[in-house]
């Protein structure tokens, strides 16, 4: 018996997605763990950095709060925050400090009407609306057999949304590490190894960000060779 979707040979390309993923988030885990542990010569903390930073460059629309978990610190262009995690916003950590000035980078992308902050932020909707909904119409379309093709072809084209979504964020976070490191090292906020491991943390983060688009990438391929198939079929 044949099961095109749940046995299948393409498996391996999820699999490897999965492997990039964890070798991804291993490298960060530990990258991070290893330079929270390393207090900078500056004595500043991570919220001290992103209001010296922003104060820096002219931008002082931006509010620096804290907020709640573990690395969850963002901004948010809708309220104009810079948002930093327990763990970033009281640090006074080499890791705290980069972490914090990358969300400033953003900051920086907003103020400067950067091109592909732009383009990802109207992306939003469609790469949640591809989020939702592409797998329950490409997993309904396979039910339906032949007659659910049309379903399944909506649905993998909405998971390329997603996709792309994750593809325009590339350049978008490597650019906010880039103004980063370059900030702090310019206002000497680090000097000397320092910038060197700041960079080491914000480049483990970015790889996260290549594995997740990696992993999806994989995933459309499979889909796209399953689908494929059952045409020729």
């Amino acid at each position: 018996m044949y099961y095109p979707f749940f046995y299948d040979s393409t498996y391996i390309l999820v699999l490897i997605g999965v492997v990039i993923s964890m070798i991804a988030s291993a490298k960060l885990n530990s990258t991070y763990q290893r330079y929270s542990s390393v207090r900078s010569m500056c004595g500043l903390t991570g919220a001290e950095v992103a209001q010296k930073l922003l104060n820096n460059q002219g931008i002082y629309d931006v509010t620096v709060r804290r907020v709640a978990g573990n690395l969850t610190d963002h901004y948010d262009p809708r309220t104009k925050t810079v948002n930093l995690s327990d763990s970033v916003y009281g640090s006074t950590s080499i890791a705290a400090i980069g972490v914090a000035a990358h969300e400033c980078g953003h900051a920086m992308q907003d103020a400067s009407d950067y091109s592909p902050l732009r383009i990802r932020a109207a992306l939003v909707p469609a790469a949640n609306l591809g989020s939702s909904l592409a797998w329950p119409l490409i997993l309904i379309g396979l039910l339906l057999g032949g007659g659910g093709s049309t379903l399944a072809s909506i649905g993998i084209l909405l998971f390329s949304l997603a996709v792309l979504f994750q593809l325009v964020t590339l350049p978008v976070e490597y650019n906010a590490s880039h103004r980063a490191v370059t900030l702090l090292d310019s206002t000497g906020i680090l000097s000397g190894q320092e910038v060197g491991q700041t960079r080491s943390v914000l480049s483990a983060a970015a790889l996260t960000y290549v594995a997740a688009a990696a992993a999806s990438i994989l995933q459309l391929l499979r889909l796209l060779m399953i689908f494929g198939n059952r045409r020729n079929d």
